[in-house]
């Protein structure tokens, strides 16, 4: 209302103030506020215009609806254990076409595992039919039968839902502009939580002014379409990209003034939750250096150090591609995994050494 009455929002975190003291009430603390402000003290937070606000909350709440699913699943799980059935065993996941099959088909009534087994697919009835036949030897008890039945009809509830939020989005979604000039390199898969969204790769970089970003590491369309529902476009608001590292809570915690050392809280919002998430999909990558990066890492300080420093690095890259545009980013990337070769050569030369050996440099023609 604010906004739309003309007025320059600033939201203003409340740790700016709390120190000055007897400013106890809201009132006096409401007048403290503005008399800093006045002076150019106080620091505004980032606020996203009305339009990614908008994409925002339809996005927040299809993540609900996707968790809520993914409960609905466990519950189908639950059903099945309590029936003696270990489907779960047999196929990868319950969720999927050959999972969903079968447990309709146990609702149904169906019980003969030759005549369930005939509902999965075709790769799952050649390489894991006779498991998949014993794990359907169950106690079918009507308690637990109906307990599959209310976790399937949750289950097709939450997928509406989804489906619905999915046309929203699509909606608030710039349309899809056909001049412009086709994007290089394949497409990458979404993901089973993946919106169905036509040409959503061709609109987010659309969005973000010709940028690919789902040409970085472990960057999906579904992935970069949730980062900019938390970060917008412009990225420029930031100054640095330590700013931004900063603001997503994946910057280190270490805080030296001095001969005084100490360690700074930083919370991860959103968006660092997201390049998190993100950074856990090249955790067994052998194709780039990211993941021999985490391997290392992981191997010094834990796992869960090494996947904020991760995604870390995929926050920074972000917004070197944001700001600064897709070739800086693609020198950094060379440049690092230059820097990983020459790490490497450097251990062997030293290993060489230990041993007596000498190192000889073989030049491949082919």
């Amino acid at each position: 209302m604010l906004e739309a009455a003309g007025l320059d929002v600033r939201m203003v975190n409340g740790r700016q103030t709390r120190n000055a003291p007897g400013r106890k009430t809201d009132m006096q603390d409401a007048q403290w506020g503005s008399t800093l402000h006045m002076h150019g003290l106080l620091r505004a937070g980032f606020v996203p215009t009305a339009d990614i606000r908008r994409l925002q909350d339809y996005l927040r709440l299809r993540a609900d609806h996707v968790g809520q699913a993914g409960s609905c699943v466990q519950l189908m799980q639950k059903a099945l254990e309590r029936m003696n059935v270990k489907l779960h065993d047999a196929i990868s996941s319950l969720a999927g076409a050959s999972g969903m099959a079968v447990m309709r088909a146990i609702v149904a009534g169906e019980r003969d595992p030759a005549t369930l087994l005939d509902l999965c697919d075709v790769q799952i009835r050649r390489a894991k039919a006779e498991l998949v036949k014993e794990t359907l030897r169950g106690t079918w008890c009507d308690e637990h039968i109906f307990a599959l039945e209310q976790a399937l009809q949750s289950w097709d509830h939450y997928q509406r839902l989804i489906a619905e939020c999915d046309r929203r989005i699509a909606s608030v979604l710039p349309p899809h502009d056909p001049t412009r000039p086709a994007l290089a390199g394949p497409a990458k898969r979404g993901g089973a939580n993946a919106p169905e969204i036509g040409m959503l790769r061709e609109i987010l970089a659309q969005m973000c002014g010709g940028r690919d970003l789902t040409q970085l590491p472990a960057h999906t369309p579904y992935g970069v379409l949730q980062i900019v529902g938390e970060t917008g476009t412009d990225l420029s608001k930031w100054a640095t990209e330590k700013h931004f590292t900063a603001w997503t809570g994946l910057a280190p915690g270490s805080h030296d003034s001095g001969k005084r050392r100490g360690r700074v809280k930083r919370r991860r919002n959103r968006a660092g939750q997201l390049f998190c998430m993100l950074a856990t999909s090249l955790v067994r990558s052998k194709n780039i250096a990211l993941g021999a990066f985490y391997r290392r890492m992981a191997a010094r300080r834990g796992k869960a150090v090494a996947n904020k420093a991760l995604a870390r690095k995929l926050a920074v890259w972000f917004w070197r591609v944001m700001v600064k545009g897709d070739d800086f980013v693609a020198q950094g990337i060379a440049h690092y995994e230059a820097q990983v070769r020459k790490g490497k050569e450097r251990a062997l030369r030293r290993l060489a050494s230990e041993l007596g050996q000498r190192l000889t440099p073989v030049h491949c023609t082919a």
